[in-house]
């Protein structure tokens, strides 16, 4: 009988035994000297997180609240905006613009297509702000957020980046990169559950934000700096994730950043190659670039969501579905935060037992996890 899913996805990912314990310690108060405490070391360490010497925002809410109130502190009714999509999420800015009244300029490329900087940049002129996704989830890419902040600055328009599913698990250097704001949230590379959302800001948003007039209320930037400064937060918090955010954060500080980087990019490699090695093909690229989540096209007459289904049911093991207009065409195996080589090896070794129960068959059996152990053996550390 099974007593515990193996959770594999893109997020939300699982915990450390250390966020667990945090998450079960004594409640705060979230107005007493322990919890300012908390707060503080706990904003710090995320500016390490996101390499700003800026400050950093923290919101109840998912990541997409982390988005809405990029929009709505930044700009105006009216505005003239650019967002560029290539999957889902990039799809969610232009939904989030659109409802706030702004004049939405679309740079639309192929789902698992990487954002054009060029293409990007064209349009750029009088345009207040652009939008971009970093790791877009819904396909496995990664876009060169790097190369868009170069192609977009001579517009003078602000760059805001959603890094909901990249912070943590791939390279992000918010202000060495010039971005003005970056948007995340806790519960994928970060280690922590769903609940908790977070803005980076740079110092010309700031100014752009003075200036805004879109309405906003508990997602005002300016209250909830107001409240940090102090020690506090301008509404109440949802105290346990910040304890167990605190622990995940001093996790990752002791790992440091590029061991981390690393290691999801070992996971994504042995994952790429064992796929291949169950004779599939991937919809994500097969480089490097693509750390965070792989995704695999599904054989011909083989229905996505039923195997995603079979893998839940009957194998105990929750791998993502595909979304939007991928739905029922490819599986999404995630390789970040706190997952191991044994969870490459058991998405693969589930994936081939509920294709098999579907009608795929391998070209030998357990092919794909044994490459990917074969892999992980020779890059041992």
């Amino acid at each position: 009988m099974q007593t515990r899913l193996a959770l594999i996805t893109p997020g939300p990912t699982p915990i450390p035994p250390q966020v667990e314990a945090a998450l079960a310690e004594p409640l705060l108060h979230h107005r007493s000297p322990d919890f300012r405490a908390l707060l503080t070391e706990t904003l710090e360490r995320l500016r390490g997180a996101f390499a700003t010497d800026g400050e950093v925002l923290m919101f109840a809410g998912s990541g997409t609240t982390g988005m809405e109130s990029a929009v709505c502190n930044l700009l105006s009714a009216g505005d003239r905006v650019v967002v560029a999509t290539a999957g889902n999420f990039g799809e969610r800015w232009v939904r989030i613009c659109r409802a706030y009244g702004l004049d939405v300029e679309v740079v639309e490329h192929a789902w698992g297509e990487k954002l054009d900087p060029r293409r990007v940049a064209a349009v750029c002129d009088g345009a207040r702000a652009v939008f971009v996704t970093h790791s877009e989830t819904s396909t496995g890419v990664v876009h060169d957020v790097r190369a868009l902040s170069e192609a977009v600055a001579a517009s003078g328009a602000l760059l805001v980046v959603d890094a909901v599913s990249s912070l943590g698990g791939v390279e992000l250097a918010t202000d060495a990169w010039g971005i003005d704001v970056v948007v995340a949230g806790s519960q994928k590379a970060l280690m922590t559950p769903p609940g908790l959302a977070f803005a980076a800001v740079s110092e010309r948003a700031w100014k752009a934000a003075a200036g805004a007039r879109l309405p906003r209320f508990s997602l005002d930037w300016a209250a909830a700096r107001e409240a940090q400064r102090a020690g506090n937060t301008a509404f109440t918090p949802p105290v346990t994730l910040v304890a167990g955010l605190r622990a995940a954060l001093r996790l990752i500080d002791e790992h440091g950043m590029p061991a981390i980087w690393a290691h999801n990019r070992r996971m994504a490699l042995a994952v790429r190659e064992g796929v291949k090695a169950l004779g599939l093909g991937l919809f994500s690229p097969d480089d490097e670039s693509s750390a965070m989540v792989t995704a695999v096209r599904m054989p011909a007459g083989v229905d996505g969501q039923r195997v995603h289904a079979t893998l839940r049911d009957r194998h105990g093991i929750v791998l993502a579905g595909g979304q939007g207009p991928l739905r029922g065409k490819i599986m999404r195996i995630g390789h970040m935060g706190w997952m191991s080589d044994f969870d490459m090896i058991t998405a693969l070794a589930g994936l081939e037992l509920a294709l098999i129960e579907h009608g795929h068959r391998p070209p030998s059996p357990g092919a794909g996890a044994a490459r990917a152990i074969e892999l992980f053996a020779k890059t041992a550390a």
